[in-house]
């Protein structure tokens, strides 16, 4: 069922009138539009909670020409995008859609997955994650199939499983297969750093790695703050620091999600704000390094096809590569346990 607008907006009356030549007159030798000029398209499946923070951020952004939705749930999509588009007065021109149908995504620059099933109560993981295989096998396929260029950034949870399904259902090079992986925790980890040194998050430099999960990895040995190594800044001047309180600080980033769920009922604006940074260092690129799930093969002796959160530079080619940071052999460990967690969940799931 399709429920986007018509190509032109300035069509009225019963006879589908087009007002734009009385209103508009060309300038004497005027020749037509640039055919290079570059015309942006973000499609996002699932408009859930997720998929509108990231709806709604991006259009605040002005990050794209045109935005796609696409659901399962015909009222519910109608309602959002006539909700987004009633905005338009207060936003960048952009050409708002929504469908059930995946025809409309043709041509998109970038799909953003936030599609996923709900947890049935008493239902184990792994069966929660078979039926998000299931679901990957009929959003993957025709996004593929209409944008055959484009690139996918995974959203839905668990991300680095996900993002591994996405990659071996779509067939396409790693480099434009990404995770949103651990960006949020990332600066989630940022606040917090920034928060004990009373210092803006956006001074602070810091990686949380590996799963998105339990068995994420923060590199404290890589930390800085306004260029300044904290690890070994603390050490040089003799300032003893416990490392039960790092353990503490890295413990509440992994439990911060379940916080605000247990607050709200679910997250939103946060995961918004983030998705909306990543599609902007991609589609504007920004050649930023962000900490997002990526194949990881290769990588720290990595030895398997994973896919999990590494610092990678992102831009108009998808993943461009991955930051060669140093870790210490504690964090390589706890990395090289974190892919076998994920490897470990991977491996029972039937693709």
């Amino acid at each position: 069922m399709a429920m986007h607008k018509s190509s032109s907006g300035s069509a009225l009356g019963p006879g589908g009138l087009d007002l734009t030549q009385a209103f508009f007159k060309s300038v004497m030798n005027a020749a037509p539009s640039s055919p290079t000029k570059r015309h942006t398209k973000i499609s996002i499946v699932g408009a859930g909670n997720v998929g509108m923070a990231i709806a709604q951020t991006i259009l605040t952004q002005d990050l794209t020409d045109e935005l796609v939705l696409v659901d399962a749930i015909p009222d519910k999509l109608r309602g959002e995008m006539l909700d987004l588009q009633h905005a338009a007065a207060f936003l960048p021109r952009t050409r708002i859609q929504a469908s059930t149908d995946y025809s409309v995504t043709a041509g998109s620059d970038l799909c953003i997955v936030t599609a996923g099933a709900r947890q049935i109560h008493g239902e184990s993981r792994l069966n929660l994650l078979q039926r998000n295989v299931t679901l990957f096998h009929k959003i993957i396929p025709p996004l593929v199939r209409y944008s055959p260029d484009t690139i996918l950034l995974i959203v839905s949870n668990p991300v680095d499983v996900l993002t591994y399904v996405a990659w071996k259902l779509s067939g396409f090079p790693s480099n434009r297969v990404i995770g949103s992986g651990t960006n949020l925790d990332s600066s989630r980890f940022r606040f917090l750093i920034a928060d004990h040194l009373d210092v803006n998050a956006q001074d602070v430099q810091a990686f949380i790695v590996g799963e998105h999960g339990d068995s994420s990895v923060a590199l404290w040995s890589s930390i800085s703050v306004g260029g300044v190594p904290v690890l070994s800044f603390l050490e040089k001047q003799e300032i003893t620091y416990e490392k039960e309180m790092l353990e503490n600080i890295h413990k509440e980033v992994t439990e911060s999600a379940y916080e605000v769920i247990s607050l709200k009922g679910y997250t939103s604006w946060a995961i918004g704000y983030s998705v909306a940074n990543l599609a902007r260092s991609i589609l504007r690129d920004q050649r930023r390094v962000h900490p997002v799930s990526v194949l990881a093969k290769g990588f720290y002796d990595i030895d398997g096809e994973v896919f999990l959160s590494l610092p990678a530079q992102l831009g108009r080619g998808g993943v461009l590569g991955v930051t060669n940071v140093h870790l210490t052999e504690e964090e390589k460990h706890r990395l090289m346990n974190s892919a076998t967690t994920i490897l470990q969940v991977q491996n029972q799931l039937t693709i």
